[in-house]
């Protein structure tokens, strides 16, 4: 009871700092929640029971790992932002032909992520009906039928309306996931001091380990993915701002990711909660009866948004980069189709494989550009971008997706 009444009060606290005009209205915070809510998005949900069941007690080591090749691609992205804004003609044909590249690459990484999202949406639509119970069944066609149908939605809204009507509710999207999270955290901290003090701390095995343990963490790249949002919010805020509002969401991101792996990966014994796309809201139900319901609206909440703005963002790139040959509803309509295909051939963790080649070649094409705008500018650190590059190369080749 007092557990419930702790993350409530930290749900709260957040939320209401969150609406607090100063901060809500003030350019710097804007412009670091945008990267922030994406990369602790649809991650945040599944990464915690991965990690737990592969890397056992090593899993905030893995988290760490993660959250540092991220920061470095983030790394090439700013020195991207930054050479755009000092030198904006200074780019030659074969930086502007990756640049093209790496666009096209971003459009289908976005179809990839919208299926990503749209299943979990469905999976955990699915665990509205039992919320005390186990995981969700992987896979199941329930879930299949709630993600094609939400498919069918999100095309007749861009097809019809479009997405702009929906921009409030995304950042009140925005504002409940991270709320609910700190209230996540309250929780998972409470259970971690009693048990410690209890002397009942758990140490779960590693189950993979070598180049297999690479390779999975190679596979989960997007779910720390979203920090080339600012990459793309020039629009609205200068070159400076947006790097360092993006160091400053990586930053957060990553302190949350590992705050909440390390207590977590200690409270739970191997095979306690049935693994799933859903294990998190099984595991939290044992941290404290409020998180699930609150887990569940979050995660509702964030992968609806998410699938929008990314359905938006691919339509928009096919238009732009074939010229208006594609309008941005035939892309809508080609995302819908591939998504469909997608959710009825592969399960949530293969797609989440998928979906972090794609960024992962997309980063690699971003890391190449930095590689050389350094060169260009005589910087010695052009070579580290360019092996930064063939890392990326080399996660979208060799990235494997979770086995349950």
């Amino acid at each position: 009871m007092l557990t419930d009444v702790a993350v409530i009060a930290a749900a709260l606290a957040v939320a209401a700092f969150l609406v607090w005009p100063r901060i809500a209205q003030a350019p710097g915070w804007r412009a670091t929640v945008t990267p922030l809510a994406s990369i602790i998005g649809s991650g945040f949900l599944v990464l915690g029971p991965i990690l737990d069941d592969s890397f056992g007690v090593w899993a905030p080591v893995a988290m760490a790992g993660l959250c540092a090749v991220a920061w470095a691609f983030g790394a090439a992205i700013r020195v991207n932002i930054a050479d755009l804004d000092a030198h904006p003609q200074a780019r030659g044909r074969a930086e502007r032909q990756v640049e093209t590249a790496a666009s096209w690459v971003l459009a289908a990484a976005y179809v990839i992520s919208v299926t990503y999202y749209l299943n979990l949406f469905g999976a955990f639509a699915l665990r509205i009906a039992d919320l005390g119970a186990g995981a969700a069944t992987r896979g199941g066609t329930g879930a299949q039928i709630v993600t094609t149908l939400v498919f069918l939605g999100i095309l007749a809204l861009g097809a019809g309306r479009g997405f702009g009507a929906l921009e409030r509710a995304e950042q009140v999207s925005v504002g409940l996931k991270l709320a609910i999270i700190a209230g996540l955290l309250a929780g998972l901290v409470i259970a971690f001091g009693g048990r410690a003090a209890e002397n009942a701390l758990v140490v779960n095995p590693v189950t993979v380990s070598g180049w297999p343990a690479v390779w999975l963490v190679f596979g989960l790249i997007v779910t720390v993915q979203g920090f080339e949002t600012s990459r793309y919010l020039g629009a609205s805020y200068d070159a400076a701002l947006r790097i360092r509002t993006m160091r400053r969401a990586q930053a957060l991101s990553a302190a949350i990711y590992v705050a909440y792996v390390t207590p977590l990966v200690f409270l739970f014994p191997a095979g306690a909660v049935p693994f799933s796309e859903t294990a998190i809201v099984g595991m939290m139900g044992q941290v404290a009866p409020v998180l699930p319901p609150l887990l569940i609206l979050a995660a509702l909440s964030a992968q609806l948004s998410a699938a929008i703005a990314d359905t938006g963002g691919s339509g928009g790139l096919v238009a732009e980069l074939t010229g208006g040959r594609v309008s941005e509803r035939m892309g809508y309509a080609g995302l819908v189709a591939l998504g469909i295909g997608m959710t009825w051939m592969l399960d949530v963790f293969q797609i989440i494989a998928y979906a972090s080649r794609a960024f992962a070649l997309y980063y690699a094409l971003q890391a190449g550009l930095a590689a050389m705008a350094r060169h260009r500018a005589g910087r010695a650190d052009a070579p580290l971008y360019a092996g930064l590059a063939v890392l990326g190369l080399l996660m979208a080749a060799l990235g494997a997706p979770v086995e349950g």
